[in-house]
């Protein structure tokens, strides 16, 4: 029998579980045949070779067992872009577009806040779309993983932004003052950190798939906020900002920490598109 793109997508879709779409199985099959997807749906007639049968059937086998999408493609669309991405790092989600678009609107409305720090970078995604938007941004983009930060550098190159953003391997924020080209102060920190509760994570159908160091974010999902919050006061300039992405769950504990923390700021809860509490916002007095 010759499989043609179309009969090949239909029997493929037709075996398709969980939460992946039609649109899934066009996409990877787009991306078996090296062409976009809007190409694929306008030669459904086109006949597969052995050879590229094959690779669909392998491309098709990883999907069936679990691999994310994203991880098979080795790319995702993030804040109109395209990212590179591999399973040392997270994968984009359109949630942490409310945090990038808070960032930019905040930086410029103002031309004297040009200095970010994006902690956790991971796969870059925030400091990239920063430095895309807003073009005189300094930007420090540090990753505890050393493979995150490869990729977070592969992807500020791709996009021609990398002489603007300094890489740096640490646990959050630098130990000691290196001199840095913000001058030791920030004018924002953004973060988007593991914030999955330890339990809440281990019932997930991501466990084992991404990164559990992206993930965990302790017992109560906060651990490694607490860190940050403790940490950040020394590092933000007068009338800087802080930027926090939440696990939906834990704004109203996030709300409490940041009050805790920061009696004399402007503290502001948000939420994402689809009504779930999403950002932290805290913004330091001058």
């Amino acid at each position: 029998m010759t499989h043609t793109l179309g009969n090949y997508l239909i029997h493929q879709i037709a075996k398709l579980a969980g939460d992946l779409t039609e649109r899934d199985a066009q996409l990877l099959l787009a991306h078996v045949v090296g062409h976009p997807r809007t190409w694929l749906l306008a030669h459904l007639d086109t006949p597969l070779s052995a050879p590229m049968l094959d690779s669909a059937d392998q491309a098709f086998s990883k999907l069936e067992t679990g691999e994310p999408l994203p991880y098979i493609l080795g790319h995702w669309e993030f804040f109109g872009l395209d990212f590179d991405i591999t399973p040392a790092v997270l994968i984009p989600r359109p949630e942490t577009e409310l945090m990038v678009e808070k960032a930019i609107k905040w930086l410029s409305a103002s031309a004297e806040r040009r200095t970010v720090a994006d902690v956790g970078t991971g796969s870059g995604i925030i400091a990239t779309s920063i430095a895309m938007r807003v073009p005189d941004a300094n930007i420090l983009a540090t990753d505890i993983s050393r493979a995150a930060l490869k990729i977070a550098k592969h992807n500020a190159e791709k996009f021609h932004v990398h002489h603007r953003i300094d890489f740096l391997q640490c646990d959050l924020l630098p130990q000691h003052v290196d001199p840095l080209p913000t001058e030791r102060h920030f004018d924002l920190i953004c973060a988007n950190l593991p914030y999955i509760p330890t339990e809440t994570l281990r019932a997930l159908p991501i466990f084992g798939r991404e990164p559990t160091l992206a993930l965990d974010g302790g017992e109560d999902g906060l651990d490694i906020y607490r860190r940050l919050l403790n940490v950040a006061p020394a590092w933000l300039a007068p009338n800087g900002m802080i930027l926090l992405e939440l696990e939906a769950t834990q704004g109203v504990k996030a709300l409490n920490l940041a009050y805790d923390l920061f009696s004399e700021s402007s503290i502001s809860l948000y939420q994402d598109l689809a009504g779930h509490d999403r950002l932290l916002q805290i913004r330091l007095p001058g």
